[in-house]
C-alpha cells in the first residue's frame, strides 16, 4: 500500500508540474473537471468538492475507471468530501476488484437526481 501511495504522490507530483516542470505556462481551456488537462482537472476537482459541487459529480465517478491512479485518488477524495462515503472503492485496485464500488457510486449518483445536472443558464 505504501508503494501504491507512493507511486500516486510521484505522478500527482509530475502531473500538477511539481517535478522538474520544463516550462512555465499557465494551464488554458475551461477550469472544469472535465477538463483533459490534469493540471486545469485537479484543480477543478478541489473547487468542486470544497463547494460539495454535484454537477462534477457525474465526471468524477467516470474518472473512478481511468487508467490514471492520480486521477482515480482525486476523485474519490472528491466524491468522499460530497457523499460522506466511499462504498469500499480502493483507488489503488485492480479493475475488477474496483467494479463493484463505481457500480455503487453510479447508484449514488442516480438517487442525487436533477442536483447532479448543471443549471441551465435562463
Amino acid at each position: 500500500m505504501r508503494v501504491a501511495f507512493a507511486i500516486v504522490v510521484i505522478a500527482v507530483s509530475a502531473a500538477v508540474g511539481g517535478a522538474g516542470a520544463g516550462g512555465c505556462t499557465e494551464p488554458t481551456g475551461p477550469r472544469t473537471v472535465a477538463n483533459e488537462d490534469l493540471n486545469i482537472k485537479i484543480q477543478a476537482i478541489r473547487v468542486a468538492a470544497d463547494d460539495k459541487d454535484l454537477t462534477a459529480a457525474p465526471e468524477l465517478v467516470r474518472d473512478l475507471e481511468s487508467d490514471d491512479a492520480a486521477l482515480r485518488l482525486y476523485a474519490i477524495k472528491a466524491l468522499r468530501q460530497m457523499a460522506g462515503q466511499d462504498f469500499g472503492y480502493v483507488y489503488y485496485a485492480d479493475v475488477e476488484k474496483r467494479r463493484p464500488a463505481v457500480t455503487r457510486w453510479r447508484q449514488w449518483l442516480q438517487q442525487q437526481g436533477p442536483a447532479t445536472r448543471p443549471a441551465r443558464p435562463r
